[in-house]
């Protein structure tokens, strides 16, 4: 197993770290370099990866959790609050619900979430500016499915709002420190004895090309939405806790997935498909060369995480590779050869 993954990444032209599952039981492998120039590989104890939008389930789950934590009080709310009530001064607001936030269906199509304003943002800062931001475009239709980043850093401000805590807060109460994470963080806090690692493409035969990694300027502008670095072990960790009560049950991970909103199969940070038995979500970057993707069956015992820092190709050269991986993964069993 060992062999092939890496072989497929070497036929892709592509580096990086993945956890393979098979029955339950997962297996990390990793290939090439995660720093060509510091010679750190893929899969050392120091690099935690970028994870793009694999992190938005995440911010979601903590939504839910509010939920079930202010059921019985006056801050109660539900998927169909309209989020008018924490943002009076955004435009629509009065015609957007949380739910629609959670399924990219608020109308909203502001642009510029990842173009590096070149200064550090607070959570806050960033929240107000991506407020601000979608003030001053069309409001579009609420309803209509349009998938935006500035959906997930509202969630976050909804977080701030209800909690009364920072979302670094939140995530780290209610997610690190509930399943004893060890190299998950957001990236302000990834301590000296890690590092992110650099991106890279390959270019006419030669790998390790254009060199490119994720500022901290451009990270503290995706609050809940891009801003999480972590491994694919620790990624799969946070899978299972999805549904084994540690973050939320069965039945609330139901319910994030099959919000009422929901358009074709994308709900609450990631797609589910195949009669509900297969989850999978991709992320990316703009400005580097990192892919981030998973599919798992949703009872957590056989899929695939990879995290890719050199890639050659679009999302969909990806996930095909991905899918190779996949396929081989159901059709042999499991070694640690």
């Amino acid at each position: 197993m060992r062999s092939f993954v890496r072989n497929v990444f070497a036929q892709n032209n592509s580096r990086g770290s993945a956890v393979i599952i098979k029955n339950g039981r997962p297996q990390q492998i990793s290939y090439g370099w995660a720093w060509y120039g510091k010679k750190i590989g893929n899969g050392n104890e120091q690099v935690v990866y970028p994870t793009g939008s694999l992190q938005k389930i995440i911010t979601t789950a903590m939504v839910i959790q509010l939920m079930n934590e202010k059921w019985h009080t006056s801050e109660r709310f539900t998927q169909n609050t309209k989020i008018s009530r924490w943002f009076p001064n955004l435009k629509n607001a009065d015609n957007i619900t949380v739910g629609e936030l959670m399924t990219h269906t608020s109308g909203i199509t502001a642009t510029g979430t990842e173009t590096d304003r070149g200064s550090d943002s607070s959570e806050e800062e960033a929240i107000n500016w991506a407020i601000n931001n979608a003030n001053s475009t069309d409001p579009g239709t609420s309803g209509t499915y349009s998938y935006n980043n500035t959906n997930y850093i509202l969630l976050t401000g909804i977080i701030r709002k209800v909690s009364g805590q920072s979302y670094e807060e939140n995530f780290n109460s209610r997610i690190i420190n509930k399943l004893g994470l060890t190299n998950t963080y957001l990236y302000q806090n990834i301590p000296s004895g890690k590092t992110d690692p650099i991106s890279y493409t390959w270019d006419n035969g030669n790998n390790y090309q254009d060199p490119q990694y994720v500022k901290r300027s451009l990270a503290s502008q995706l609050p809940g939405t891009g801003n999480m670095f972590t491994t694919p072990m620790d990624y799969y960790k946070i899978q299972v806790g999805l549904t084994n009560g540690t973050i939320l049950s069965k039945s609330d991970f139901h319910y994030l997935t099959h919000l009422d909103s929901k358009v074709n199969d994308y709900s609450g940070g990631v797609h589910i498909e195949n009669n509900d038995t297969i989850k999978s979500a991709y992320g990316n970057l703009t400005g580097t060369h990192f892919g981030m993707w998973f599919e798992m069956t949703t009872d957590n015992r056989n899929g695939l995480i990879m995290f890719l820092n050199q890639t050659s190709g679009d999302e969909d050269a990806q996930k095909a590779m991905g899918l190779q991986i996949l396929n081989h993964i159901r059709a042999n069993t499991f070694t640690d050869d």
